[in-house]
């Protein structure tokens, strides 16, 4: 089943047409055939037609990891609309913005909320009257608004269109091989790209299927994977660095396991190591951001994976290095990452100059610092704004952590600038250990002099029961940055 024009609206017929008894969906408390999945949209889609939604509109949804989420989606796309998935961890205000800056029309939701714009529940959505009007699948349509993280300002909404939400699909499919053989278990949010295009739509267009996990527990993970046999998951390192630290006696089965994606965030080669030699799972190190609809390298499941890279271009995308200039710059040279292909975004809503800046000559600009090694393998050196000018010398802090990474005692490391009156910055650190494993500071200190010049060790460093995150499970560094200006002042 590949990836078309159409492919995103008229899925739900297709598979129930093709097989309709096949499983499709399932999340703690429904599990859907294709057959009822269509049922389940075509109900949904009514009841938002009875709300006014038609093509063009934006439909919100503000929901945990559901079924119901995933038949909002599709439900939208009958209708021709767009979709703007909101955290459920948004505050008010936060979520207010978010559905008056994509122009929402409704939002759906559980529980009682004082949203600037109607709003459907999702029982109500099981009740639709009548067939709606299914709208025409179109490329140019605009299928998902997603919202930046906000770390520089108010977030930014990233339209992608199904012409760029298929092309990402199609690239996940033959770059993994996925077929009507593969399952997913979706354990990511799914108000985040790789949720929605690795965790659920690659493997629903490939005619697989997916269980969706409410929330990660780590002692139970691998029981959900004996129980649900997926062949694949997508995770942040967070959660395998949690993994890795499951006491020993923990029984496992990942038999069904062909692979494990790990995106979102870097992880060191050694976590990754780890985690392979420990469970037997290849892991596909990728990498991605919204603005590309989520992934635009990974390392390949056939041929050389490069621990400490982020792997080759994915099928259909292309990736250059350049300089302040935009020149392209040769193997092993430390520049800006440039994406081009049929996943770049449209642009940012109502965000012309910020577009044009972020997009030039169909090239992407990442704002990721890194380069490309001889065999054409990506290595990320650090984000552009995170570098660390101490005295005129460039730090880039991913440097730092992945020597950090290398002791077995340190679970979670982050590398700030801490504005310095002399040098401008100076680096700091802050780490988190693993389970059972107290961090000698002074141990760090001699590990990190014998990898580093002295320049870029850390002028302090400090252990904390756990880092902060944000939603997506990343290392929330603006949230250390506030934290380390708020124990300065203390």
């Amino acid at each position: 089943m590949s990836p078309s024009l159409e492919s995103l609206s008229s899925l739900p017929d297709r598979r129930a047409a093709s097989d309709p008894a096949a499983p499709c969906l399932a999340d703690d408390a429904v599990t859907l055939n294709n057959a009822e999945f269509r049922a389940a949209v075509e109900s949904a889609a009514a009841v938002l037609h009875g709300h006014g939604v038609g093509a063009g509109d934006v439909v919100a949804v503000m929901l945990p990891n559901t079924v119901d989420l995933v038949v909002t989606l599709f439900a939208a796309w009958r209708l021709g609309a767009a979709v703007t998935p909101l955290n459920p961890a948004l505050s008010a205000d936060e979520a207010g913005y978010q559905l008056t800056d994509a122009g929402a029309t409704v939002l759906v939701t559980a529980g009682a909320t004082a949203a600037p714009v109607p709003v459907v529940a999702p029982g109500e959505l099981k009740h639709g009257a009548g067939p709606a009007p299914a709208v025409p699948g179109s490329a140019e349509r605009l299928a998902l608004l997603i919202y930046t993280s906000g770390t520089t300002g108010r977030p930014k909404g990233v339209m992608l269109d199904h012409a760029n939400v298929t092309a990402m699909c199609a690239a996940i499919i033959e770059a993994y091989e996925l077929s009507p053989a593969d399952s997913s278990l979706l354990i990511l949010p799914l108000f985040h790209v790789n949720g929605i295009v690795v965790g659920t739509l690659s493997p629903l267009l490939a005619g697989g299927h997916v269980t969706i996990a409410g929330r990660f527990e780590t002692r139970s993970f691998f029981e959900r994977v004996r129980r649900c046999r997926p062949t694949y998951f997508s995770a942040v390192p967070t959660i395998y660095t949690r993994l890795v630290e499951l006491p020993e006696d923990v029984e496992v089965d990942t038999s069904s396991l062909r692979f494990a994606v790990c995106g979102a965030a870097p992880a060191s080669a050694e976590l990754l190591e780890r985690f392979e030699r420990r469970f037997g799972v290849p892991i596909v190190e990728g990498y991605g951001l919204s603005e590309g609809t989520c992934a635009s390298t990974a390392n390949p499941l056939r041929g050389p994976r490069k621990p400490g890279t982020v792997g080759i271009p994915l099928p259909g995308q292309r990736v250059r290095i350049a300089d302040g200039q935009g020149r392209t710059l040769g193997p092993n040279e430390i520049g800006e990452v440039l994406i081009a292909g049929p996943t770049v975004m449209r642009g940012y809503l109502n965000r012309p100059e910020e577009t044009a800046k972020t997009i030039v000559d169909g090239w992407l600009h990442t704002g990721d610092i890194g380069y490309l090694d001889a065999d054409g393998y990506l290595v990320l050196v650090d984000r552009a704004k995170d570098m660390i000018i101490r005295g005129g010398e460039n730090i880039y802090p991913k440097e730092i952590e992945t020597v950090a990474y290398r002791l077995p005692e340190i679970a979670e490391a982050a590398v700030i600038g801490r504005p310095h009156p002399v040098y401008g910055e100076v680096p700091v650190m802050y780490l988190a250990p693993a389970p059972g494993h107290p961090i000698d500071t002074d141990a760090v200190r001699r590990h990190l002099a014998a990898s580093l010049a002295k320049y870029k060790q850390p002028v302090e460093i400090t252990v904390l029961d756990a880092l902060p995150k944000n939603a997506v499970g990343k290392i929330d560094k603006p949230a250390i940055r506030r934290l380390d200006a708020a124990a300065r002042t203390a």
